[in-house]
């Protein structure tokens, strides 16, 4: 057996070539010659081009070609252009505003690729929606992470690709293989450049929930541990009557991190208990940068000096305008061409990460 590989427009391919011998009466072979070639094709959605365009520079390929348009009705239309017969297809779609065109659009894309006769369709999903809704949280409530892990599934999705999952339980939704990617190793890279000496550096969880992610990212700095506590209100719903810094920040330079800043609420609550407990500087940081309604203008009227987060969501121009230079930028694209890259070859995903990358 022998194998190669080329670098075409729109793919990258294996080819293996196989011979096995012996001959029957009248001279026919008892077995037949194959050859085999493994596509790999990356398709993009509409929600966040400039990313799946990076991925794909990484990866050393072009995008391949797709139609999407919408009909007059406001139906979605989806066809790849070029043949994905037995390709190992990736369709990168994060599940940004409007979210629920994304993951219809997403949808449709995988049902034309699994009717194309792909091989295999892994979902690239950097920014999964509706992740929060992961438990019924009151009776009567949908579990809406679980509805859309049904829904790729039936689609035709063989695989899904996500990044910093709100909860790791929404790897169990799936009966397939699911790759959780992390962007904190993106994040420490650059804090540990900001912050050369650890000494005075506090990580900070914004909620109990948090704790987990704030200790591995304070492992990595090489910092203290804090967090924010809330005491909720026993008579009110939703009334937080206290919040609470628990460690030391005093006179220390403080990092808030979670894994998405949605309204802004939460950081900019932690970020003025920071500051009222006497923290030097306060930072934030988180991998999926939602920043809906107003939270950019609650961002920048805070005590937050700098926003770090990763380009996993579309940024508006508006919104970076906003915070300016407080607002730093960061790649997730390296990491996601890695796992792809991975998946293709067949090779173990975790091991970028060297095993520290589930939820």
């Amino acid at each position: 057996m022998s194998g190669t590989e080329d670098i075409v427009a729109g793919e990258r391919s294996e080819h293996v070539s196989e011979t096995t011998g012996g001959v029957v009466g009248g001279g026919r072979p008892i077995t037949r010659e194959t050859r085999t070639r493994k596509r790999m094709m990356v398709f993009a959605g509409t929600t966040h081009p400039a990313l799946a365009e990076e991925i794909a520079q990484h990866l050393g390929i072009n995008l391949s070609g797709t139609k999407i348009s919408r009909f007059a009705s406001g139906e979605i239309y989806v066809r790849s252009i070029e043949s994905a017969r037995g390709a190992d297809a990736f369709v990168i779609q994060t599940h940004a505003d409007p979210i629920n065109e994304s993951i219809m659009e997403q949808l449709l894309m995988i049902d034309a690729l699994k009717r194309a006769s792909a091989k295999r369709i892994t979902a690239v999903i950097p920014y999964y929606g509706y992740s929060r809704q992961d438990h019924k949280a009151l009776a009567r409530e949908p579990i809406s992470a679980k509805l859309v892990a049904d829904l790729l599934t039936v689609a035709g999705a063989d695989r899904v690709i996500s990044v910093d999952l709100h909860s790791g339980q929404i790897q169990g939704f799936f009966d397939f293989p699911v790759d959780h990617l992390t962007g904190l190793p993106l994040l420490a890279e650059h804090l540990s450049k900001r912050f050369p000496d650890p000494s005075d550096l506090v990580v900070v969880a914004p909620d109990a929930g948090r704790v987990k992610t704030a200790e591995r990212l304070g492992k990595e700095l090489r910092a203290d541990l804090a967090f924010i506590y809330k005491r909720r209100s026993k008579h009110e719903a939703h009334k937080i009557e206290q919040v609470l810094v628990v460690g030391e920040v005093d006179g220390r330079r403080c990092v808030l991190i979670d894994d998405m800043i949605d309204t802004g609420g939460t950081v900019v609550e932690g970020a003025k208990a920071l500051a009222a407990a006497g923290a030097s500087e306060i930072f934030a940081a988180c991998t999926h940068p939602v920043l809906s309604g107003k939270a950019v203008q609650r961002i920048a009227e805070s005590p937050i000096r700098e926003l770090v987060v990763t380009n996993t969501l579309p940024l508006p121009g508006e919104k970076r305008a906003v915070l300016g230079d407080r607002l730093t930028v960061l790649s997730i694209a390296p990491i996601v061409a890695s796992a792809l890259d991975a998946v293709f070859q067949d090779e173990s995903v975790s091991e970028i990460f060297h095993g520290d990358n589930q939820a």
